[in-house]
């Protein structure tokens, strides 16, 4: 069950790297639980289950694990505890794969959708904005025409930020200034993008969860403009999480995803902290794609995320 050599070497050795502080501190929690231990037994799965939960994984996908580590236990009735690492990657890789994630090959959109319409959301803090010039950066060098708009209009910064990715990357950016009606920026970034024929729209979102209401009432009033032009947009929207924080990133994914319809997942900052079991217990939870990660500050450290390459990084030894 493995994709390597999926990724170019460069990507996979940045991946292990960014997530090399997730991996240190999951193995030396999990090596002080196995000392003096031979077999897998109940006081080795209890350790296991408080490692995962303190990494992050969740409860629920945490208890999903264990009953799946405890089969293989009844089933082979002696598991080595040198076993365990591999049994753990294997089940893993496995509770991925069942959930509705599609790994991607590169930055590429479907020929059907074009130009392809991405709304991005998320809180303020998280890199949302920092996510859309790394995704604008990315499509460009596919030799995508990219078109951004401004849409996160009372935020001084987020606009700011936006315009400075598109002098940066020599993207067009759409923008009304600050306080100005993000409908209406949706609106003339869509308009732009069909009259110069762009392959790429991306829209920035207000990054604030002041109430689901005014927030789902601002989403599909952007919804409704950007359909006079293209009546099956959004193709998708992305939701931006920091995956530093752990468990409230969690929360902002059950807050969004009841605000509106998430359709994928970009989950940022993953280098530098030890909670990137987020990744596997958002992507079990919320049965939504995670389709990128941020294991970097450049450009290209915004990977397309592949459940295997990703469990394999986590897992490597050597």
């Amino acid at each position: 069950m493995s994709l390597l050599g999926f990724f170019s070497k460069d990507k996979k050795e940045t991946l292990d790297k960014g997530l090399e502080t997730s991996k240190k501190s999951f193995f030396n929690k999990l090596g002080k639980a196995l000392v003096g231990k031979s077999t897998v037994d109940d006081e080795v799965l209890d350790e296991l289950e408080e490692i995962l939960i303190t990494s992050d994984v969740g409860v629920d996908t945490t208890i999903k694990i264990i009953e799946r580590i405890e089969a293989r236990v009844a089933k082979d009735k002696y598991l080595n505890v040198e076993e365990l690492n591999n049994i753990l990657k294997q089940e893993i890789a496995g509770l991925l794969e069942e959930n509705n994630t599609t790994d991607l090959k590169d930055f590429s959109i479907p020929e059907s959708d074009i130009p392809h319409v991405i709304l991005v959301v998320g809180v303020n803090g998280v890199g949302k904005t920092t996510t859309i010039g790394k995704l604008s950066a990315q499509y460009k060098q596919a030799g995508k025409k990219v078109i951004l708009g401004a849409a996160d209009t009372f935020r001084a910064a987020a606009v700011d930020q936006i315009k400075l990715w598109g002098e940066r990357t020599g993207v067009e950016v759409i923008s009304h200034g600050m306080n100005t009606d993000p409908a209406s920026v949706a609106f003339d970034t869509v308009k732009v993008a069909v009259d110069q024929k762009a392959d790429v729209v991306i829209i920035d979102t207000a990054g604030r969860l002041h109430t689901k209401v005014n927030l789902m009432n601002e989403l599909s009033k952007i919804k409704k403009v950007i359909q006079k032009f293209i009546p099956e947009a959004p193709h998708e929207v992305l939701l931006v999480l920091d995956g530093s924080t752990g468990q409230n990133a969690f929360i902002q994914a059950k807050e969004f995803t009841k605000a509106t319809e998430v359709s994928a997942l970009a989950i940022t900052k993953l280098d530098g902290t030890a909670k990137g079991g987020v990744v596997i217990g958002i992507s079990d939870q919320f049965k939504i794609p995670v389709k990128y990660i941020g294991v970097g500050e450049k450009v290209e450290d915004l990977q397309v995320f592949n459940k295997f390459e990703f469990v394999d990084s986590f897992f490597k030894t050597n």
